[in-house]
């Protein structure tokens, strides 16, 4: 080999061993134990090298294309088929997806192609901010959950929020594509989460008053004596679920790390199905790629106990829904949403002497329960009137004595003079 000779670390201190060997302060025996080798495979490096010199300790397949290595024309159909359809994926998803066209290799293999072709370039890692914390053993002991506002469907149509719940200890993945981060859509999944895996011991939740309310708000509550709960918080205190409050992005990162999967594979599928709505978005989401996410990267947890708890005999509808308190009139109207309603109680002749819970539902279902009792109840066309009780007549006095007898001017009391007139008896 002329020129430079380009030798790996490890070729270097063979040659080293080698050169000592040569001018007889070791034997050959003693090298390769030195050199980690084999005698007879020692003896033939040492043969290579005094007869090639330096050269004959170079790896012979070094610069030489591999007996393994894809053909030309299949790396060419590859790279024209990413550059065709899959620009902006990464090696590893967009090997996903070339596996489904046909082309099956590995996605480190891709990512070397893309590199040199400079259509990829490497990631910079973040350098770690804070201590690790090792996950719950359990699967259910704990549920991260959070809202990932997105352009998930790029320019095609507006933002929408991911609801999104990961489990601790699996990383067990759910999502729902809503409009906002709202109090329904957070019902809406937790709901679903429930139906598949059962109730969660506890969620790890941000501070939005979505799940929690402000400390201010829960201190002036606290003070008059009552409890200050989100409409979310009352249905996971219904259920028994502890909601666990984090205090940065990086205290639920699992969850976070979840959204990014979520805004790289997500995007791309939506993009790869047309879809532009939010019901084509869950459509996407519950016919298989929920179930994809998990079956790649859930892990096994460490115990093998289910924290999950069973959701037979929760009225999961009348748990998930909005509900306010009201108090009824005599007669059993009560107003809400600024409509007023006729109830009809159990039984003739009751009164209310409680408050009345109205609940909407998430199907936009309006009930009203008094008690444990749900009642029937109609929709009033208008404001009703309160009932006027006639007031009672005031009696007319009758005519005086003076209107029904008038002296006569010739009458004798209209000539009385004091001192004159009947002469008293004197004793």
């Amino acid at each position: 080999m002329g020129g430079h000779l380009l030798m790996s670390e490890k070729e270097r201190e063979r040659l080293k061993v080698f050169e000592r060997v040569k001018r007889g302060e070791l034997q050959q025996v003693e090298a390769a134990e030195i050199c980690g080798l084999s005698y007879r495979q020692t003896r033939r490096l040492y043969q290579r090298y005094r007869k090639l010199g330096d050269g004959g300790l170079v790896h012979r397949g070094r610069g030489r294309p591999s007996n393994r290595g894809y053909a030309t024309e299949f790396q060419q159909a590859v790279m024209a088929r990413y550059q065709e359809r899959y620009p902006d994926f990464g090696p590893t998803l967009a090997v996903e997806k070339l596996a489904g066209d046909g082309y099956r290799l590995d996605h480190e293999t891709l990512r070397h192609w893309l590199l040199k072709a400079k259509l990829w370039r490497k990631r910079r890692k973040r350098a770690r901010h804070r201590s690790w914390r090792e996950r719950r053993a359990h699967f259910g002991e704990l549920v991260q959950m959070d809202g990932s506002h997105h352009q998930w469907y790029e320019k095609r149509a507006a933002k929408s929020c991911l609801m999104n719940m990961v489990d601790d200890a699996t990383g067990q993945s759910q999502a729902l594509m809503a409009a906002e981060e709202t109090s329904f859509a957070a019902m809406e999944l937790l709901w679903q989460w429930i139906e598949r895996y059962g109730i969660p011991r506890a969620l790890y939740t941000d501070r939005k008053n979505v799940y929690v309310l402000d400390k201010a708000t829960r201190a002036r509550a606290a003070d008059s004596g009552q409890e200050a709960l989100t409409q979310f918080g009352r249905a996971c205190k219904q259920l028994n679920i502890k909601i666990i409050e984090a205090y940065s992005p990086e205290a639920k990162g699992r969850v976070e790390r979840s959204h990014g999967t979520y805004q790289d594979r997500l995007v791309k599928e939506l993009r790869l199905a047309g879809m532009e709505t939010i019901a084509g978005a869950n459509e996407l989401l519950c016919s298989g790629f929920c179930a994809q996410l998990n079956e790649k990267f859930a892990v096994a947890p460490r115990a093998a106990a289910d924290y999950h708890r069973a959701a037979k005999g929760y009225d999961l509808a009348a748990i998930f829904c909005h509900e306010e308190e009201r108090t009824a009139t005599s007669d059993w109207v009560v107003r809400f949403e600024n409509q007023f309603y006729q109830l009809e109680p159990r039984s003739k002749g009751q009164s209310p002497k409680g408050k009345i819970k109205a609940q909407r539902y998430l199907n936009g279902e309006l009930h009203f329960r008094y008690g444990q009792d749900e009642l029937n109840y109609t929709v009033l066309p208008e404001r009703p009137q309160p009932v006027m009780k006639p007031k009672k007549r005031k009696r007319q006095p009758g005519p005086s004595i003076m209107e029904k007898y008038v002296s006569p001017a010739n009458h004798p009391w209209r000539s009385f003079v004091y001192g004159k007139g009947v002469v008293l008896p004197r004793s």
